[in-house]
């Protein structure tokens, strides 16, 4: 398996890939070489290999199951290559459960979390709060996000995930932060002292200060780091700010395509990510039923009374 791994790792579908994606791969294989390194190819044929790697997979999840999950999607991508190259005959991970659940359709930022975050935040932080909620862009993107793209009235960005270009329109609220602020460096959102939160090696630097501040202001707990990764999933992350966004849109009364044109997904893909962050919330419960209420095509059920109700009207009518 060691030799499939290498082959993958040199191949051209893995180095067409960003830069924390490969780092990220590359850190999974290495402690599944160690793991599987010298396991036979011809193992793979066995039905009973799929046990195996899902043996490991538990073994995994039981402190960070969405860790255990990535693995094997990893080393899925590694077997289906493998199989296309003649190396296998068939993937043994091809359908494999994942355990950990990544729906966060209810982790949506409210007003008043907002508002405890940017209470004693940092201004770096608040500046990258506000572009997120205004954008629905993702962490990487917005901390790559250059001063180039902004026009004044339009961000030009060009998301990694997808290849994407998106044109986003400016809010008032967002232009009257980007207008206000110092340009530091080449990048809109910068440390304190105008270094970009990015590395060739490392993009993690806003998230730690994030997560530090979250702590902080009280929307995490103080044992927030000793926690496990299922109990961590449970409190709010930067990038929720993405499905907030979606729900506020959504809250205004903007429509799948409007909704599209900003965040830059396909509008088959917007769809399913509405259905999946959307969350119910009040007002858009509020506005369903006052639609409801209002429409002449629900006219006859808002008449619908029981038989005391008719009763007491009737009686208040003859009166």
């Amino acid at each position: 398996m060691n030799a499939i791994i290498r082959e993958y790792l040199q191949s051209y579908a893995f180095e067409r890939k960003a830069a924390s994606t490969k780092r990220e791969y590359k850190r999974m294989l290495l402690a599944l070489g160690e793991k599987f390194g010298t396991l036979p190819l011809r193992a793979l044929a066995s039905p009973r290999v799929s046990g195996v790697f899902l043996d490991y997979q538990e073994e995994i999840a039981r402190t960070r199951p969405r860790e255990a999950d990535n693995r094997l999607s990893v080393l899925s991508t590694v077997f289906s290559r493998a199989k296309r190259k003649g190396k296998i005959r068939s993937n043994p991970l091809h359908d494999f459960e994942r355990l950990y659940s990544g729906d966060r359709s209810e982790k949506i930022w409210t007003a008043d979390d907002i508002t405890t975050f940017m209470a004693d935040a940092p201004v770096e932080l608040q500046v990258a709060l506000i572009l997120a909620l205004h954008t629905g862009q993702r962490y990487g993107d917005l901390i790559r996000l250059e001063w180039s793209q902004y026009s004044g009235t339009t961000i030009l960005l060009r998301q990694r995930k997808t290849n994407a270009l998106v044109p986003i329109h400016v809010s008032q609220n967002l232009r009257r932060t980007l207008d206000g602020m110092p340009r530091l460096g080449r990048n809109i959102l910068t440390r304190a002292d105008g270094r970009p939160w990015f590395t060739d090696a490392n993009d993690k630097a806003l998230s730690k200060a994030w997560s530090a501040h979250m702590i902080v202001c009280g929307l995490r707990p103080q044992n927030y780091a000793a926690l496990t990764q299922q109990e961590k999933s449970q409190f709010l992350r930067f990038n929720d700010l993405r499905g907030t966004a979606v729900t506020l849109l959504a809250e205004a009364g903007c429509e799948v395509p409007q909704i599209a044109s900003i965040t830059g997904h396909t509008l088959q893909s917007a769809t399913r990510i509405l259905e999946k962050y959307l969350a119910m919330t009040p007002a858009l419960s509020r506005a369903a039923i006052q639609a409801f209420e209002s429409s002449p095509a629900t006219a006859f059920a808002n008449q619908l009374q029981t038989g005391p109700q008719k009763k007491e009207q009737s009686d208040e009518e003859t009166q």
